[in-house]
């Protein structure tokens, strides 16, 4: 079986991918997002382009190796929500996703034997109305400064929304474990 290398410093991707029950290793991508993210690319593409770019950013030092590479992307209305960074810009973000509808879009690339394999999964999420106490409570209760859209459904965000549609609850979380091992089945892996 040739190396895995998930191109994430993400705690929760690395978490995810754990249960799929193969060693694999965590490598911090070499790209530079916030470029990405001025270049004023749609929300997909940005996802999708960013996935492929962690995954090949990797290539050179492991050639031989299964590349897996994801990013989300939070949009709603024309506007673009990375993770907000701090406890302000979280409680922007929810003010201004509170009472609407909005896409979460995660994209994951996998790079192996010199072919790209890649799958987008948006997930259509509304939230429902929220007071600034409400939105203050919550940055201070789950502190989603590392999540896109400012929120975290596997604790207590869950509880913001009124209505989520999605195909995989863990392109929620960041990444599809559903296409990701259909993904990983192509490039010759035995995956239960």
């Amino acid at each position: 079986m040739p190396d895995i290398i998930l191109a994430s410093t993400s705690p929760y991707r690395r978490e995810l991918l754990a249960r799929l029950g193969f060693p694999f290793e965590c490598r911090s991508p070499l790209v530079d997002e916030e470029t990405w993210k001025q270049m004023g690319l749609p929300p997909r593409e940005l996802a999708e382009e960013l996935a492929q770019a962690k995954a090949a950013s990797l290539a050179r030092e492991f050639p031989n190796s299964i590349l897996i590479g994801s990013d989300q992307v939070c949009a709603c209305e024309g506007r673009t929500f990375g993770k907000p960074a701090t406890a302000e810009r979280a409680r922007e973000q929810l003010a201004f996703l509170a009472g609407r509808e909005h896409q979460l879009i995660t994209a994951v690339a996998v790079h192996h034997a010199g072919r790209w394999r890649t799958h987008t999964d948006v997930t259509r999420l509304r939230m429902r109305p929220l007071a600034a106490e409400e939105i203050e409570r919550y940055v201070a209760a789950d502190s989603p400064l590392d999540c896109a859209g400012s929120y975290r459904l596997e604790q207590r965000g869950i509880a913001l929304f009124d209505a989520i549609a999605s195909d995989d609850h863990t392109a929620i979380i960041g990444l599809p474990l559903l296409a990701l091992t259909r993904l990983l089945r192509e490039c010759g892996l035995a995956i239960p």
